[in-house]
């Protein structure tokens, strides 16, 4: 059979079909370009200012075509200063390539950066099953739907260290300790988008917060918990004191030492929060 040269061309061209998948940007209306194919598998680009119309009008046909078909976004051209999309739109309508600005160090690629700490940080994380599915009916996920919490995430902050080591004695203010205070929220799905701040401890290079926060979310499976530290300057802007951005379905009950990192992303040395993650 391997010397048949009808069965090598079939074969070509089979396996040229695996690894091909044919791109391009919408021509026309946007419902249109939106349609599925049965038989053949498309890739569709769309600028940030595309989806977000799309996803306003056409939010089901789009989770539709991403079922089916690859789903690349991308930063609009005004963003001449590097900078980012909220990537959240484009993940909870099952968009597959989300493409941004690397050299823009934003809160949006912070949230990158955290997304893809799941699945052991390989650059690949699964799409739930949810965003998959269709109903009898042709119904859809739909992340602006009112829906009902399905899990409560509790957050307990006690306490942060390590700055001493990791920064000047000078770096946050001349003549005294810093003024540190922790905001903690969750990005997501709109219904489990929120912030929450602990008070500001004065003068502390080890601040002790005891602070618990309560996150009911409707949809955890696509929620990155942010963990943010300030130092409070009462005549200038806030002075950053760390980050981290973390997988809410990755995270593990218990008390934690929680690594911080700075805007870029780059892991402190030694800066860390102790904190408690509890699920209800």
């Amino acid at each position: 059979v391997g010397d048949d040269p009808k069965f090598q061309q079939e074969t070509a061209c089979e396996y040229r079909e695996l690894i091909t998948i044919h791109a391009g940007k919408p021509k026309g209306h946007l419902k249109d370009a939106l349609k599925v194919d049965p038989d053949k598998v498309r890739r569709l680009s769309l600028s940030e200012t595309q989806l977000a119309k799309a996803t306003a009008s056409h939010g089901a046909d789009v989770i539709r075509f991403t079922q089916k078909n690859i789903l690349r976004v991308y930063p609009k051209g005004t963003r001449i200063n590097s900078s980012n999309y909220d990537p959240m739109n484009a993940w909870t309508h099952g968009a597959q390539m989300v493409a941004f600005n690397m050299q823009g160090h934003d809160k949006a690629l912070r949230l990158m950066q955290g997304f893809f700490r799941a699945n052991g940080g390989c650059g690949y994380v699964k799409k739930p099953d949810f965003l998959l599915r269709t109903g009898p009916n042709g119904e859809v996920f739909d992340p602006n739907a009112s829906m009902p919490v399905k899990k409560t995430l509790k957050v307990k902050v006690y306490m942060g260290d390590g700055w001493r080591m990791d920064f000047s004695k000078t770096h946050f203010d001349t003549f005294s300790p810093p003024d540190f205070y922790t905001r903690v929220g969750i990005a997501g799905v709109r219904a489990d988008c929120v912030m929450k701040k602990t008070r500001t401890i004065e003068d502390q290079w080890v601040p002790m917060w005891d602070e618990e926060f309560t996150f009911p979310l409707t949809v955890p499976e696509l929620a990155v918990l942010r963990i943010e530290v300030h130092e409070y300057d009462m005549s200038e802007k806030h002075d950053f004191g760390g980050q981290t951005c973390l997988p809410v379905s990755e995270l593990k009950q218990g008390i934690r030492a929680v690594p911080l990192h700075d805007r870029r992303g780059t892991r402190y040395k030694s800066v860390r929060l102790l904190m408690r993650f509890d699920f209800l």
